[in-house]
């Protein structure tokens, strides 16, 4: 997810220009900022751009998880629903919101099962998180059912969804709150940031307000001397981070493009062997090819096939211990999701990059499989 790879004079003089004005608090000093507040620009571009009326910049995406959960106002102790595969952020948010993370199965989509999320639904359920892992939709339409039957909260993880839609929307679109990383590992990147969305007033204010320590942001009132509107934190995007981000969002359908492209010539290679199943999408469209993933036919040729990449300058995903076990041994739960553990022991990734060089990693990709 490489948003990192095109840094350039965009972002340079994005970030020279806030140096030169010396602010780098994204509230107040009017004055000395010549009245422009680049987070604020970010956001209301990132909005326009996923189709939201509003957006917050915070400073990481594990804070938009936090604060998207907080600003729910669950009953503490609840319960939330999530896969049991995606990164240990997603549960830390969970419990650090006072909730219980409950995880469900993954299938071959290598995201949450809908049958287990039936399974594991009880009148202490309170919510559902999804995760977009690995830049493919979640069922949306069969999730945001079920929340309309069980009265559920849905708020989306599309923290490595960036850009994604799902039947021509956009993720993070569709729950109460969607929530965004912009880490330097991810396809849109602020070195570290993150961003929630949502199109009710009414949660936008108590997320604004909880991510800043419950300030009210008022503009008849001075900071400082306006009433606390509730309890809060401080999770506040820098002004930095918004300047590196409107830079990185103008580029990021060219990233998207180039990521489809190489994506292609990639699986093209894989399609022509019959041992090699794919990732299934809910909306293969819509992914945004951050990743190639695929199936071996079981756990051992899986490990030898991504040994076989290794000896060949190719580096596997890594599909390990703090997007799976982590995640387990923070619920300490009985469950052993061996379902979703087959699942993962058979696969193997292949990170999609915009300079990587397609043709040849194919080429190599091709010999492997020819002599596998």
């Amino acid at each position: 997810m490489p948003g990192r790879e095109v840094f350039g004079e965009e972002e340079i003089q994005q970030v020279t220009e806030v140096l030169k004005r010396g602010v780098l608090f994204r509230y107040g000093f009017d004055a000395q900022r010549q009245g422009v507040f680049m987070v604020s620009q970010f956001e209301k571009k990132f909005a326009e751009y996923t189709g939201s009326r509003y957006a917050l910049g915070v400073n990481s995406g594990t804070a938009a998880l936090k604060t998207a959960l907080e600003g729910l106002n669950l009953p503490k102790k609840t319960k939330v629903l999530t896969p049991c595969f995606t990164f240990v952020a997603t549960i830390e948010s969970i419990e650090e919101a006072g909730l219980k993370p409950v995880l469900c199965e993954i299938d071959e989509s290598l995201n949450i099962s809908m049958n287990d999320i039936e399974n594991q639904i009880d009148r202490k359920t309170s919510a559902i998180l999804p995760v977009h892992m690995m830049g493919s939709a979640c069922d949306m339409s069969e999730i945001m059912g079920l929340s309309d039957q069980f009265n559920l909260s849905v708020v989306e993880d599309t923290c490595q969804a960036t850009g994604a839609t799902y039947k021509g929307r956009r993720l993070g679109t569709f729950g109460k709150y969607g929530c965004f990383s912009f880490d330097y590992v991810k396809v849109l990147t602020t070195g570290e940031g993150g961003m929630v969305v949502t199109d009710d007033e009414k949660l936008y204010r108590q997320a604004d307000w909880y991510h800043d320590h419950g300030h009210p942001h008022r503009t008849d009132v001075g900071r400082g001397v306006e009433e606390r509107m509730r309890k809060g934190t401080n999770f506040r995007m820098s002004e930095i981070q918004g300047a590196i981000g409107l830079a990185q969002l103008e580029k990021l359908p060219s990233i998207i493009e180039r990521h489809k492209k190489n994506k292609a010539i990639l699986k093209q290679v894989l399609s022509g062997y019959d041992f090699i199943t794919f990732r299934k999408h809910h909306d293969e469209n819509g992914e945004i090819a951050t990743f190639l993933a695929f199936f071996l036919p079981d756990a051992r040729r899986a490990e030898r096939f991504k040994e076989k990449m290794k000896e060949n300058g190719i580096n596997p995903g890594i599909l390990n211990y703090w997007h799976f076990f982590a995640n387990i041994q923070s619920v300490r739960t009985r469950r052993k999701f061996e379902k979703s553990r087959k699942i993962l022991e058979r696969t193997v990734v292949i990170e999609i990059l915009v300079k990587m060089d397609a043709e040849k990693i194919a080429d190599t990709i091709d010999k492997i499989c020819k002599e596998f």
